[in-house]
């Protein structure tokens, strides 16, 4: 078995990477052969520092370039598609990052030996969204379920993993005296331990069935934001108070910042997605995949609590 996997360069690419390529008994009997597709050297560089017991091969190349994505497909029997982006910029969009790339895949699939993609998207995705984020990545699955092999989608929330955005923001505000929360924090969150986003795809990259498989994965609670800020600060002894923003204000704010500029720190499409509601039941998804959820707490005290930044 070879496992292509592109985007490998980012926080859940790496580490995919190092599950795959640990020493073989840590993770079956045979782990498989990696190749690792990414857009830069630099990019390749940080698959390198991983310094993993087995080394995946590393492609450099256009993930728009039928060229570059025949040549990595090249006797793959898997795909772990993983590009995607939640704020457009001047140098890439919505279009380019999603359906581009998700398109130029499925025509280098044909005549390929790949048995199975395993496609990465966001809760909520869907084509008639009015969310342009949502839309988009909803068209990027519809064009992967219409290819010419079976694709399992894993639409996930907030995840949580070691050294990403999430756990570093969310670690901040659990250590704040006051918090400033648009809406005071009452959005929905549903946050999954990054290992067990890893779980269900070697889970999905193992399914014999031919059918395409989509299926909506989130952590084990729903809880508001300012709740979740609260478990976190548990962690520190700490009881941050919550500074409410009013939600109009706060989107006329990104509007006006979004016409400032041309990379804005956030978008229109990027705040409606962070306040979106994330409550689904994974129960569906695990079964059928063989896996569990690891409890919130112990998620957050592996990547928020003080334990954490020692391995930072």
């Amino acid at each position: 078995m070879k496992i292509l996997i592109t985007g490998a360069n980012g926080n859940l690419g790496q580490q995919l990477i190092q599950r795959l390529c640990a020493e073989p008994d840590s993770v079956a009997s045979e782990s498989p052969d990696v190749r690792a597709l990414v857009r830069s050297e630099r990019a390749a560089q940080t698959i390198r520092d991983l310094d993993c017991p087995k080394p995946p091969e590393i492609m450099v190349g256009d993930y728009t370039d039928p060229a570059s994505m025949g040549e990595a497909v090249s006797d793959c029997t898997g795909v772990v598609h993983l590009v995607g982006i939640i704020k457009e910029t001047s140098s890439t969009s919505y279009t380019q990052a999603h359906e581009d790339t998700c398109q130029t895949l499925v025509h280098a699939l044909e005549g390929a030996g790949v048995r199975r993609i395993v496609y990465l998207s966001i809760l909520g995705s869907h084509p008639e969204s009015a969310n342009t984020c949502l839309a988009s990545k909803g068209r990027a699955e519809s064009l992967l379920a219409n290819g010419p092999c079976p694709v399992t989608t894993l639409r996930v929330p907030m995840v949580i993993g070691p050294n990403d955005y999430a756990s570093a923001s969310l670690r901040k505000e659990a250590q704040s005296r006051f918090v400033s929360l648009v809406g005071g924090g009452r959005t929905l969150q549903q946050p999954i331990d990054s290992q067990n986003v890893i779980d269900a795809i070697l889970a999905s990259l193992q399914t014999e069935h031919s059918e395409n498989r989509p299926f909506d994965l989130g952590g084990p609670e729903s809880l508001t934001h300012r709740d979740l800020i609260q478990r976190a600060g548990q962690l520190y002894d700490c009881r941050p108070r919550t500074l409410p923003i009013p939600l109009s204000l706060a989107r006329f704010f990104v509007s006006v910042l979004e016409g400032l500029g041309k990379n804005p720190p956030i978008t229109r499409a990027m705040f409606d997605i962070l306040q979106h509601d994330d409550q689904v039941d994974p129960t569906p998804c695990c079964r059928e995949l063989g896996i569990s959820l690891t409890p919130l707490d112990e998620t957050l005290g592996s990547y928020v609590g003080p334990e954490s930044q020692k391995n930072d």
